[in-house]
């Protein structure tokens, strides 16, 4: 992990532009690709039966839904609780949340049900402010929860560059970063253990942007993080 690069939000945002205007990659494969690595992680880790999955209208969202679908396909009792109408969704996000509705997995804005394991996709490295409204109501449901948190990219409510906490913001167990690590996520005690997913950014990209990356997937495609921080 020391020899790896972490990265602020604004470089992440820069690998998120460049993948979809210089390389061709597409919102829709990126987010396939998380989507994959947080279900397979969620069953390695935890081997859960029952899942909540929170997901907010961004592409931290529709990477939860990715995972929704991966987890359903496995035989998995899953549930999808949105922070607001599904009408609000837009782009590759509502594409997932289409797939999740045919597929007849349960959809709401309600009370989440029981579950063993809680997937927070609800804000990602995006965060402005402290998270509000059924956002917010949602992280201190998860936070109240006795089952494990697995946080896509970062806990929501935390920024990812500062490593600062919002009111609210997610306890998570086990955080799931994408691409790089943020360099907020590094300390932070609501990151938990932290696990670095490939979504296929070339080493090209990275080399223009002067960051030595390395090969950081060579031996899979999920690799587990050392932090600064001791907590869990």
């Amino acid at each position: 992990m020391s020899s790896w690069p972490a990265i602020s939000a604004d470089q992440m945002r820069e690998v998120d532009r460049a993948m979809i205007e210089d390389f061709h990659i597409e919102l829709v494969q990126m987010m396939e690709n998380a989507g994959r690595s947080l279900a397979d992680l969620a069953v390695d880790v935890y081997a859960p039966r029952r899942v909540v999955v929170l997901a907010g209208a961004g592409g931290n969202g529709g990477g939860g839904l990715v995972a929704a679908r991966h987890l359903a396909n496995r035989g998995l009792e899953v549930q999808v609780v949105l922070d607001r109408g599904a009408d609000r969704l837009t782009g590759v996000p509502a594409h997932q949340l289409d797939i999740l509705a045919r597929m007849g997995i349960p959809i709401s804005t309600g009370q989440p049900g029981p579950a063993d394991l809680v997937v927070d996709a609800l804000i990602g490295y995006s965060l402005v402010g402290d998270p509000t409204g059924a956002a917010a109501e949602l992280i201190d449901w998860a936070n109240g929860q006795s089952a494990p948190v697995l946080s896509l990219d970062t806990p929501s409510g935390l920024d990812v560059t500062t490593g600062e906490a919002a009111r609210p913001c997610v306890r998570a167990a086990t955080t799931l970063t994408l691409a790089l690590p943020k360099t907020g996520l590094l300390d932070a005690p609501e990151v938990g253990r932290l696990y670095l997913a490939d979504i296929s950014v070339p080493p090209l990209l990275y080399r223009r942007m002067g960051i030595d990356a390395g090969d950081l997937f060579g031996d899979d495609q999920i690799v587990a993080l050392c932090r600064h921080s001791s907590a869990s």
